[in-house]
C-alpha cells in the first residue's frame, strides 16, 4: 500500500470516528485543555436542559424569557460520567408523570424546558417549562411558563404554578423556599412598541404555595442565585430617568426582598462616551464557593443573555468603570458596548467549581442569530482553556450544574408576613450630608421629598407619551409619578419617617429655598412586613463605613414623621394640565399669548403627544437629564446626578420665575419648582385616562 493510500485510509476513519461520535452526541476529551483531574472535578453527573435560544423578529434581553418564544423539543437531562470522554445521557422526565395540577396523569413533553435549580441535597430540581403554543404576543396557560419540580429520578413531578404569566429562573433558598421570577405583580416595559410585561423577584414555598412578591422595582429583573452568605444577588435594569439600555447590574438583597443594594457600576463612568467598553448586562450570576466573588455572563441588551463571561469581586472598590469586573474568556468582547453588535455571544449560564474553574455553554461559531446555535456543555478556566464534555448536534444545552450535594449557606430570617393590610414601615437616614459628591457651599437641607415612581400600565411607549424625552424616540418612555410629600431634616442631616410598603419611591434632600439639591435616579420601596429600612447618606460612597456617631441622630431619638402630603393640585400623581396649565391661564397668558416668547396658551391638542402647546413651548426653559451632557439622548443618559445641577436649580424658567417675574404666589411658585425637580417634568401623571387628565380633573395611578 503507497503512502498516499495509508494516509487517505487514516483521514476515513478519522471522519468516520467523527461521524459516530456526533451521531451518539459524545465528544471527546482533547488533551492540553483544562485540566480535569483537579479536584473541583470530583464529581461526575452534571444536570442541564436543553434550551434553544430563541430566533425572531423580536431579539431582546426580555424575549427569551417568554413561553411562547421557546423552541420545542428540549428537555431535562443528567450527564453521567462527564469527564471520562465517554459520557452518556438520561432523560430525567422520561417516565415521569405529573402528580397534580392542570398536567395531572400527563408527560411534559412537546414543550420547551427553560431555566433550573437542583436543591442543596441534590435530591430535587426545579425548573421552567411551557408547552410552547407558538402565538407570538399571546398570554395564555399555554403560551408561558410555569415552574414544576421533579426528583433526580424523575419520581414526583410536581406542578408549583400555573396561569397566563410566565414564572422561570427558580432557585432554591437555605430555608427550602424558591426564589424566582415572575409577571405576577403587573406592568409593562416603557421602551417597547408591543406588550412586553415587567417581571420582578418573587418567592414560594417548596410546594408551590404562599406565592409573595418581593420587590416593587418598576423594571425587569432576571437570574437570582443564593450567594454563600445567604443573600439573593441577581440582575435588575435600573432605569428610571436614565437610558434605555443603561447597563443591567447586579443586585442583592435578603430572601424576603429587603433592602435592595447595587452590587456594582450601577454608576457607569468612563468619560464622554461612559457607556462605551463596559459590559451591558450582568445576567446569570452565581455565587463562586469559598469566595465573595460572582460569576456572571456579560449579555447585550438587544439579545439574549448570551456573551463573554465575568467574574465580579464586590472586594475591590467599584471605579464605575471595569475594576470591579474581569473578564474569564479573553477571546470574546462585550456585546453591543466593545463589538458594536450584538455579536459575540458564544458563553453563556457558567457555573463555578471555584475561582479558577467553571462550567458553561459555549459555541464557537455562535452568531446574533439564534437559529443558527448549537450550545455545547464546556469546561473552562481562567486560563482561557476550554474542553467540550457533550454537545447535541441538534439542540442547545443550557445551564450545567453539578449534580451533588452543595453547603447550605446561612438561612437568613425573615420578615413577619402580615395577613391583612401591611402596616407602615419606618425608613431613616443617619446624615443626608454625608455624600459622595459634595453639595453647594452653604447649602441647609431642611426636607426631604418621597415622590412615587408608577409602574407602566400601557403596553407601548407612546401610549401616552408622558414627558419631552419621549419625543425623541417612539421608544423613549418615562415613568409618570406622583409627590406624595415631604417629612423634616434635622439638623445633623437625619431623618426618620414612616412609609407605606409596596410602592416604589424615590427621594430627594430640599435645601431652604424649597428646591431640591440631590435626587435619586432608582427607586426603594418596603415590602409588606418590613418595619425598617436604613440609609446612612445621600449617594454615599458605597463601601464607606458609616462614622460612629457622637451621639444617637436627633431624628431617631423621636417618633419617625408622617409624610406631609403636598397642597399643590397635581402633584400625585403630577400632571402638567392640573398642576401648571391654570396658573399659566392666571398669571400668564395676559403676556404670553402668541405676542411674547414663549405662548403659554393651551393651543390645540398636539396630534402626536395630545400636549398643550404651552407645555412643548416651555421645553427650552427646564433642565433635562438627557440633554445635559455631551453624548446624552434618551438612550444614554448619564446616570448620576451632581448636586444642585438638576431640576428647579439648573432651569432657565425658575431663575426667571425667582426674580418675581408673573407675580408668583409662593404656592404657585412651589407648583412650578416641583414640576422640574420632578426630574422630567411630566405632561401626564398617569398612563391612562388621558381625556380626564387633559380637562385637568383628579386621576389616581392605575397601579399603585
Amino acid at each position: 500500500m503507497t503512502k498516499a493510500s495509508k494516509l487517505s485510509l487514516k483521514i476515513i476513519a478519522v471522519m468516520l470516528i467523527t461521524a459516530v461520535l456526533l451521531a451518539t452526541q459524545i465528544s471527546v476529551v482533547f488533551s492540553g485543555s483544562v485540566d480535569l483531574k483537579k479536584s473541583e472535578f470530583n464529581f461526575d453527573k452534571i444536570v442541564f436542559t436543553k434550551h434553544q435560544p430563541y430566533s425572531g423578529v423580536e431579539n431582546h434581553m426580555i424575549d427569551g424569557n417568554f413561553g411562547f418564544t421557546g423552541v420545542k423539543g428540549g428537555g431535562l437531562y443528567i450527564l453521567n460520567n462527564a469527564f471520562s470522554g465517554n459520557p452518556t445521557v438520561t432523560d430525567v422526565l422520561q417516565n415521569s408523570i405529573c402528580k397534580n395540577g392542570r398536567y395531572a396523569g400527563k408527560k411534559l413533553t412537546g414543550g420547551a424546558f427553560y431555566s433550573f435549580d437542583v436543591s442543596y441535597d441534590a435530591k430535587e430540581i426545579v425548573f421552567a417549562y411551557t408547552d410552547a403554543q407558538n402565538s407570538y404576543g399571546v398570554w395564555n396557560q399555554n403560551t408561558t411558563y410555569h415552574i414544576f419540580k421533579v426528583n433526580v429520578d424523575g419520581t414526583n413531578l410536581t406542578q408549583l404554578t400555573d396561569g397566563s404569566v410566565n414564572d422561570f429562573d427558580p432557585r432554591w433558598l437555605p430555608d427550602g423556599r424558591i426564589v424566582f421570577i415572575s409577571e405576577r405583580r403587573g406592568g409593562y416595559g416603557r421602551c417597547h412598541q408591543r406588550t412586553v410585561p415587567t417581571f420582578n423577584l418573587h418567592t414560594m414555598n417548596a410546594d408551590g404555595s404562599n406565592i409573595r412578591c418581593i420587590s416593587y422595582h418598576e423594571t425587569n429583573e432576571w437570574s437570582p442565585c443564593v450567594d454563600n452568605n445567604g443573600m439573593i444577588v441577581y440582575t435588575r435594569w435600573d432605569y428610571v430617568d436614565r437610558g434605555a439600555t443603561h447597563p443591567h447590574s447586579a443586585w442583592i438583597t435578603t430572601p424576603d426582598g429587603l433592602d435592595a443594594r447595587a452590587i456594582t457600576l450601577n454608576y457607569p463612568n468612563s468619560g464622554d462616551e461612559w457607556w462605551k467598553n463596559v459590559p451591558m448586562m450582568q445576567n446569570s450570576l452565581r455565587a463562586i464557593p469559598n469566595s465573595n466573588k460572582y460569576v456572571a455572563t456579560a449579555a447585550p441588551h438587544h439579545a439574549q443573555n448570551y456573551g463573554p463571561l465575568i467574574v465580579i469581586d464586590p472586594d475591590v472598590e467599584d471605579d464605575d468603570n471595569l475594576s470591579t469586573i474581569t473578564k474569564i474568556t479573553p477571546d470574546a468582547k462585550y456585546p453591543e458596548t466593545e463589538t458594536g453588535t450584538t455579536t459575540d455571544q458564544k458563553y453563556g449560564t457558567p457555573y463555578p467549581l471555584s475561582e479558577d474553574y467553571f462550567l458553561c455553554i459555549y459555541d464557537p461559531n455562535a452568531n446574533s442569530n439564534g437559529a443558527n446555535k448549537r450550545y455545547g456543555i464546556y469546561a473552562i478556566d481562567t486560563k482561557g482553556n476550554k474542553t467540550m464534555l457533550y454537545s447535541d448536534p441538534n439542540f442547545s444545552c443550557y445551564g450545567p450544574m453539578p449534580l451533588r450535594p452543595r453547603t447550605v449557606p446561612n438561612s437568613i430570617p425573615g420578615s413577619a408576613i402580615p395577613t391583612g393590610q401591611a402596616p407602615d414601615g419606618v425608613v431613616s437616614i443617619m446624615n443626608i450630608y454625608d455624600t459622595l459628591l459634595p453639595f453647594p457651599s452653604g447649602t441647609k437641607i431642611k426636607e426631604l421629598r418621597i415622590w412615587q415612581v408608577y409602574p407602566k400600565t400601557t403596553p407601548l411607549a407612546t401610549d401616552p407619551i408622558v414627558s419631552y424625552e419621549g419625543t425623541e424616540s417612539s421608544w423613549a418612555g418615562r415613568n409618570t409619578r406622583g409627590l406624595l410629600g415631604s417629612v423634616p431634616v434635622e439638623e445633623d442631616g437625619s431623618a426618620s419617617f414612616y412609609l407605606s410598603p409596596g410602592k416604589p419611591v424615590f427621594f430627594q434632600a430640599v435645601d431652604q429655598d424649597g428646591t431640591a439639591v440631590q435626587t435619586m435616579r432608582s427607586d426603594t420601596f418596603l415590602v409588606p412586613g418590613q418595619n425598617r429600612l436604613l440609609c446612612q447618606g445621600c449617594h454615599e460612597p458605597a463601601r464607606k463605613a458609616a462614622e460612629n456617631p457622637q451621639s444617637v441622630p436627633l431624628a431617631l431619638r423621636r417618633t419617625p414623621s408622617t409624610i406631609t402630603p403636598d397642597a399643590s393640585q397635581g402633584a400625585r400623581p403630577m400632571s402638567f394640565p392640573r398642576l401648571i396649565q391654570p396658573i399659566l391661564d392666571k398669571k400668564c397668558i395676559s403676556c404670553h399669548n402668541g405676542s411674547q416668547v414663549p405662548d403659554l396658551r393651551k393651543g390645540n391638542l398636539d396630534s402626536q403627544t395630545k400636549w398643550f402647546s404651552s407645555y412643548k413651548n416651555l421645553k427650552p426653559y427646564v433642565a433635562l437629564f438627557d440633554v445635559m451632557y455631551k453624548g446624552a439622548n434618551w438612550d444614554h443618559v448619564y446616570p448620576r446626578t451632581e448636586p444642585g445641577k438638576f431640576g428647579s436649580r439648573a432651569s432657565k424658567l425658575y431663575q426667571k420665575l425667582k426674580t418675581g417675574h408673573g407675580n408668583l404666589t409662593p404656592s404657585e411658585l412651589h407648583s412650578f419648582t416641583i414640576w422640574m425637580d420632578s426630574g422630567i417634568a411630566p405632561f401626564f401623571g398617569d398612563y391612562k385616562n388621558t381625556d380626564a387628565q387633559l380637562r385637568g380633573e383628579q386621576v389616581e395611578p392605575s397601579l399603585n
